[in-house]
């Protein structure tokens, strides 16, 4: 049984079982998934500051929290105790053009010639890590809600908002990876 939890799910089992995360959580208790909105509810609760943005119930969605504390100790669970030792499987065709761009230690959950500390301090590094950490942040707040939540709840519940954002996000991925991120690894 554990190794059957060690070895990475397929997309058939995996993905049906996201998907029915959304119907469970609105007819057990009404409630939208996604997970960048308990950021604000931690804010909410920390900052004593009387910033408008903060300023509502936020102990009613305290669940939220509870779940993400649930998804923070899972991965936890998961990389302690059920790590796959093998290197993360590439696609041998993203595996030759990443080696252009030396890349090539698949050892962790992601490349650890681009994500180390001392990466952090090249202007690559830089760029990936917290130039991008930015812009995720800001696309999320901006988009009102992550990929998540438009993508799987937004999605589900026919929000034709959430159709665009999705879309937005899908045109995003593709720019970056094909014009963006080629241009950033070669600094």
């Amino acid at each position: 049984m554990i190794d059957w939890l060690k070895q990475p799910w397929p997309w058939y089992v995996a993905g049906p079982l996201i998907g029915l995360t959304v119907p469970i959580l609105l007819l057990l208790g009404n409630k939208s998934f996604g997970i960048s909105s308990s950021l604000r509810h931690v804010c909410a609760a920390c900052l004593p500051a009387k910033i408008p943005f903060f300023q509502y119930n936020w102990k009613k969605e305290i669940w939220n929290l509870f779940f993400v504390f649930g998804v923070l100790a899972g991965g936890f669970i998961a990389i302690q105790f059920l790590a796959n030792p093998e290197p993360v499987k590439v696609y041998s065709g993203l595996a030759s053009e990443l080696s252009t761009y030396g890349i090539s230690d698949y050892s962790g959950i992601v490349p650890a010639d681009l994500f180390n500390w001392p990466a952090l301090l090249t202007v690559k590094g830089f760029f990936m890590m917290v130039v991008g950490g930015f812009l995720v942040g800001f696309g999320t707040r901006y988009a009102g809600g992550c990929t998540s939540g438009h993508a799987i709840m937004g999605l589900s519940n026919l929000q034709w908002p959430s159709l665009v954002a999705t879309c937005c996000f899908m045109a995003g991925g593709f720019i970056m990876a094909n014009l963006i991120l080629p241009a950033i690894l070669n600094l």
